[in-house]
């Protein structure tokens, strides 16, 4: 069994004040390799609380590794981290805020790291203030809140319990089950943001599965097969993509369509001058048509113009929203799905859709049938469904008539059920 977290009944027997075989008296032994019993990473701006915490602890006879002392100067922070974590016994994360906005990304940007933390040593949250925003790969452990009466007793215990009983009595194992489903990950940026037009298609690497996928993702391959379907776009969808291509076209046109006005202007001063008694317009008349179509037809052009580039972003964002629809059918297996709102970002959530993919074989007598509707289903509204999801917000209120397969939100299927609604099957 790994290490990666303090359960719930561990906590319980701590609040009934039941007695464990750990003695308060002195802190459990260091083992080969081990310096510290407890490393604490937190943000600055808690410092204050935090470093009282540290005197409390110490005070004990805890020996204590934080990042203000025991970091090495030259090294970087996560190579500083990597090295206190692995000789630490545990590790003890002060959650607030600016913790979850700064120093969590810095665990999150090495996931390889925080992986085997998670895997072989006891995580210890601090929930310091109310309405955090919880990690993803944190949200399935019990946090002590720092506001809790007895949470310093219920702290020292859990830090004088020696590794090897959490291990065989308190410990859960890492998994990625029904815990994170709903949860938004980090989302993907194309690789070519830096020089991307409005509409132009992002381009996003499947070389490296990134970092806040790894503990995810089982089968690479599907996440390579996914980022292809999404990169089809740049290379069938954007027509004309280089600027100077656009340039040439634009310039070219404008050219021609002047070109034509002058030739019909000088067809109707020439049948003024020949005709004069069967066309009624004159010289004058037409040297007005001239003028007014040399001038208005650039200006029409531009206006034609920014239509088009509008009808560009659309067309290349929808594009990508069908390409994320047809990726999604691969990922689903991964409990992953990607959404699409713009052309250089890609939303990920974590989510099982084995519920609602049930729910399909039930409406359908044919099970062909049904796993041609999912299908279809997943091409037309996983990407917006995705989207939702990541953006904690739905265009309508949460159904109420009957329990969805996503606890405290939008299921897909519902979501699904809800569209169709709408007419919006396609």
């Amino acid at each position: 069994m790994t290490q990666s977290a303090i359960n719930r009944s561990f906590l319980q027997e701590m609040a009934e004040n039941k007695s464990l075989t750990a003695s308060t008296d002195a802190p459990p032994a260091l083992m080969e390799g081990e310096t510290f019993h407890v490393f604490i990473s937190y943000s600055s701006t808690d410092q204050q609380w935090t470093h009282s915490l540290i005197d409390q602890l110490e005070a004990r006879g805890l020996q204590v590794c934080y990042h203000e002392r025991d970091f090495t100067p030259g090294r970087t922070v996560l190579e500083n981290m990597s090295e206190c974590i692995q000789e630490s016994q545990k590790v003890l994360l002060v959650l607030s805020s600016e913790f979850v906005r700064s120093r969590w990304c810095l665990l999150e940007a090495n996931m390889s790291l925080f992986r085997d933390c998670l895997e072989r040593k006891p995580i210890v949250p601090v929930l310091l203030e109310p309405g955090v925003c919880v990690p993803l790969h944190l949200c399935h452990l019990t946090y002590l809140e720092a506001v809790d009466t007895e949470f310093l007793a219920k702290l020292l215990k859990v830090l004088f319990t020696n590794n090897r009983q959490l291990l065989g009595a308190t410990v859960v194992p890492y998994q990625p089950p029904s815990i994170y489903n709903g949860k938004a990950l980090q989302p993907l940026t194309a690789a070519n943001v830096e020089n991307l037009h409005k509409w132009d298609s992002g381009t996003f690497s499947d070389m490296v599965v990134p970092d806040q996928l790894l503990l995810i993702i089982e089968d690479k391959d599907n996440y390579r097969k996914a980022i292809a379907i999404i990169n089809t776009v740049s290379k069938n969808e954007v027509w004309l993509q280089p600027l100077w291509m656009r340039v040439v076209v634009y310039i070219s046109g404008l050219i021609m369509l002047i070109l034509l006005v002058g030739l019909f202007t000088y067809s109707i001063a020439i049948m003024t001058i020949i005709l004069p008694v069967e066309i009624n317009y004159t010289p004058v008349g037409a040297w007005v048509v001239t003028i007014v179509s040399f001038f208005s037809v650039p200006i029409g052009l531009l206006v034609q113009l920014s239509l088009w580039k509008m009808d560009d972003e659309k067309h290349v964002v929808g594009a990508m929203q069908k390409a994320a629809g047809r990726a999604n059918a691969i990922l689903r297996e991964e409990k992953l799905l990607m959404g699409c709102r713009s052309n250089s970002n890609l939303y990920l959530v974590y989510v099982c859709l084995d519920g609602c993919e049930g729910e399909f074989e039930e409406a359908f007598e044919s099970q062909v049938d049904a796993k041609e509707a999912f299908e279809k289903a997943l091409c037309n509204f996983s990407s917006g469904y995705a989207c939702c999801l990541a953006k904690k917000h739905f265009p309508f209120p949460q159904p109420d008539s009957r329990p969805g397969h996503l606890v405290g939100g939008v299921c897909f299927c519902q979501y699904v059920s809800l569209q169709l609604s709408g007419g919006k099957w396609k």
